[in-house]
C-alpha cells in the first residue's frame, strides 16, 4: 500500500516536492492550496490580458539541477521573441528550441537591467564604480562616498545590524543614499535594527571590490557560461516564462496531476495533529466543508507562525509558542498602472522599442513618496502585455503590514495615491493612464528582525518532527529565492529516498555561499 504525503502551499517548494515524490518514489503526494492561485507568490495575475509578475522574478540559478528542472517544463526559445523581432535583436538562442511567436511553453532568454532612482535621475543597480555614477551625484557626495569607503576599509564596525553590514562593504555616505531608505520602506523599521543575516544572504560578497572586480573582468566574460562565478546582483542575463512565472507553475501544477499527484486549490490547512511525534493527519476547510486527511509525510511551506498554531496533539513550549507567534512579516501590495506612454525615456546604450526604459526594475530612493520598486512588465516578457506596441504596463510594489494604514485603504484611493506618487516624480503623466488595478500578497516576505533571533528554538522543536519537512520561504522563514525554495524540497525528498530524518541540509539551502557554486 503506497503512502501519502500531504503538501501545503501549491508554490515552487511544494509543487517541486511532489513532483520529486512522484519521479522518484511511489508516495502519493497530494498538494493543499488555501487560495485559487497556483504558484504562491509565483504567481502571474492576468489583469484583461495585461500580466503582473507580483514581485518579479529572475530565473536564474547555479544549480543545474534546478534549471534542468525548468527546462524540461520550459525549454528556451529557438526563434526571437516579439521585442527582439521589432529591433531587429540578436539574443543567443537554443536550437530546435520553441518559437515564442507560435508556441506558448517557451522560456525567453532576457537583459536583466535593474536601476536605481534617486534625486530624479537613473544610478545603476547595484551601484557601479563609472563616471556616470559620480556625475550623477555630484563632487560634494562623490568626495563624501570616496572617503566614507576609505574609512569602511581601514575601520570595520561589528556586523550587529544590517546597516552595518553595509556600511563595511560601501561606506557610511553611500549606504545613507541608496540602501538606508530603500531598507526602511521595504521593511518598516530602520537597518539599525535588522539582523545582518539578511545582507549575508540577499547580498552576500557583493561589495565596492566585487564592483570593480566586476568592472575589470567583464571582457573577458560571455555568454551564459560567462555569470557563473558572478554575484547574483550582477547577473546580466536570465531566462524567463513567455507569459510569467505562473506559467511555469501552473503547468508544473499540471505534470503533478498527469503524474498522478493532487492539486486541491482552496482547501485551507486549519489542524496538524501529532501522535507519538509524528504528523498523522491534516484538518481543511474546503468549498465542501471540513475534512481530515491522513498522511505519512508533511511537507509545510506554510507561514511557521502558522504551522507551529496550527499543531495539535503535541505539547508546545510556552517559549517556541510565542517566539513563532511573533515572527515578523512584511505584506506587499502592487499597483499595476497601464499607460499609453511614459515620461522618462531611454538614455542607455540598449535599443528599445519606442525608446522606452529597458529596465525590469526601478529601485525608487526618492524620500518623498511611499512606493518601493517599479516593475516594467512589458521588459520582463513583451506577452505580458496585450498590446505590447502601444501600451505600456508597469507595476508599483509597496511594502506595508497586514492592517496598517496602507494595507486598508480603499483600493480607489490606493490607485490613484500611485498615479499621483508616479506623476510627482515625473515618471508618467497621469493623462496618459489608460487603466489601474491592485492586488495585495499576505505574508510576502519573513522579515530579520523581532523574534527570528530566537527561531533556531522553534526550528529544534519542529525538527523533533521526524515526518515533517518545513520548506520554501515561509516554511523556513527566511527570505529565498525561488531556485533555493526548490532545492528545500528537493533535499527533503533525497533524505526521504535515502531513508534519513535528519533535516540539516534542508535548512542550510542558500546559508552557504558554496552551496551555490557546486554543478
Amino acid at each position: 500500500m503506497s503512502k501519502t504525503a500531504l503538501i501545503i502551499g501549491a508554490g515552487p517548494a511544494g509543487l517541486t516536492a511532489a513532483t520529486e515524490l512522484l519521479e522518484r518514489t511511489d508516495i502519493h503526494p497530494i498538494v493543499l492550496e488555501s487560495t485559487r492561485q497556483i504558484g504562491g507568490i509565483s504567481q502571474t495575475v492576468n489583469y484583461k490580458g495585461n500580466r503582473m509578475d507580483i514581485g518579479g522574478h529572475r530565473f536564474f540559478s547555479k544549480n543545474k539541477r534546478v534549471t534542468d528542472w525548468w527546462q524540461a517544463l520550459m525549454p528556451l526559445q529557438g526563434s526571437p521573441a516579439l521585442d527582439d523581432i521589432l529591433l531587429d535583436k540578436q539574443k543567443p538562442l537554443a536550437q530546435a528550441g520553441p518559437d515564442p511567436e507560435k508556441e506558448d511553453g517557451v522560456m525567453l532568454m532576457r537583459e536583466r537591467v535593474s536601476r536605481i532612482f534617486f534625486l530624479r535621475k537613473f544610478f545603476d543597480y547595484p551601484i557601479s564604480v563609472k563616471w556616470a555614477t559620480f556625475a550623477g551625484l555630484g563632487i560634494k557626495n562623490t568626495f563624501a562616498a570616496v572617503t566614507g569607503y576609505m574609512k569602511a576599509v581601514i575601520h570595520k564596525l561589528p556586523e550587529t545590524s544590517l546597516e552595518n553590514f553595509y556600511i563595511n562593504r560601501f561606506g557610511r555616505p553611500l549606504y545613507e543614499m541608496f540602501f538606508e531608505d530603500y531598507t526602511t520602506k521595504v521593511w518598516g523599521i530602520h537597518p539599525s535594527q535588522i539582523g545582518a543575516d539578511w545582507g549575508a544572504q540577499r547580498v552576500k560578497g557583493l561589495s565596492i571590490f566585487a564592483l570593480l572586480k566586476d568592472v575589470m573582468t567583464r571582457p573577458f566574460r560571455s555568454g551564459k557560461s560567462g555569470q557563473k562565478n558572478v554575484e547574483t546582483s550582477l547577473i546580466e542575463q536570465f531566462v524567463y516564462p513567455k507569459y510569467g512565472p505562473g506559467q511555469l507553475w501552473t503547468l508544473a501544477s499540471a505534470r503533478v496531476q498527469r503524474l498522478g499527484g493532487e492539486v486541491l486549490t482552496e482547501h485551507e490547512v486549519t489542524g496538524i495533529t501529532v501522535r507519538d511525534k509524528r504528523v498523522t493527519a491534516v484538518k481543511v476547510n474546503t468549498p465542501d466543508g471540513t475534512k481530515t486527511i491522513e498522511c505519512d509525510y508533511c511537507f509545510s511551506s506554510m507561514p511557521i507562525r502558522d504551522l507551529v498554531s496550527a499543531l495539535d496533539g503535541i505539547v508546545i513550549p510556552d517559549r517556541v509558542a510565542t517566539i513563532a507567534r511573533e515572527l515578523p512579516y512584511r505584506d506587499f501590495i502592487t499597483v499595476g498602472v497601464l499607460a499609453k506612454k511614459l515620461r522618462i525615456t531611454n538614455s542607455t546604450h540598449i535599443r528599445t522599442w519606442e525608446n522606452r526604459v529597458p529596465d525590469t526594475w526601478i529601485y525608487v530612493q526618492e524620500r518623498d513618496v511611499k512606493v518601493g520598486r517599479l516593475q516594467l512588465f512589458n521588459n520582463w516578457s513583451p506577452y505580458m502585455v496585450k498590446d505590447y506596441r502601444n501600451t505600456v504596463f508597469i507595476g508599483l510594489e509597496y511594502f506595508c503590514n497586514e492592517g496598517d494604514e496602507l494595507w486598508q485603504m480603499p483600493e480607489e484611493s490606493f490607485t490613484k495615491m500611485a498615479v499621483d506618487e508616479l506623476a510627482k516624480i515625473d515618471i508618467l503623466d497621469p493623462s496618459d493612464v489608460l487603466d489601474v488595478t491592485e492586488v495585495k500578497i499576505k505574508k510576502a516576505y519573513p522579515a530579520y528582525f523581532g523574534s527570528y533571533k530566537d527561531l533556531g528554538e522553534v526550528r529544534q522543536f519542529l525538527d523533533g518532527i521526524p515526518n515533517l519537512w518545513c520548506i520554501g520561504r515561509n516554511g523556513q522563514h527566511r527570505y529565498n529565492n525561488m531556485d533555493h525554495s526548490m532545492l528545500t524540497a528537493m533535499e527533503a525528498v533525497d533524505n526521504i529516498v535515502a531513508g534519513i530524518d535528519q533535516k540539516d541540509n534542508v535548512w542550510n539551502v542558500n546559508t552557504e555561499s558554496e552551496y551555490h557554486e557546486q554543478k
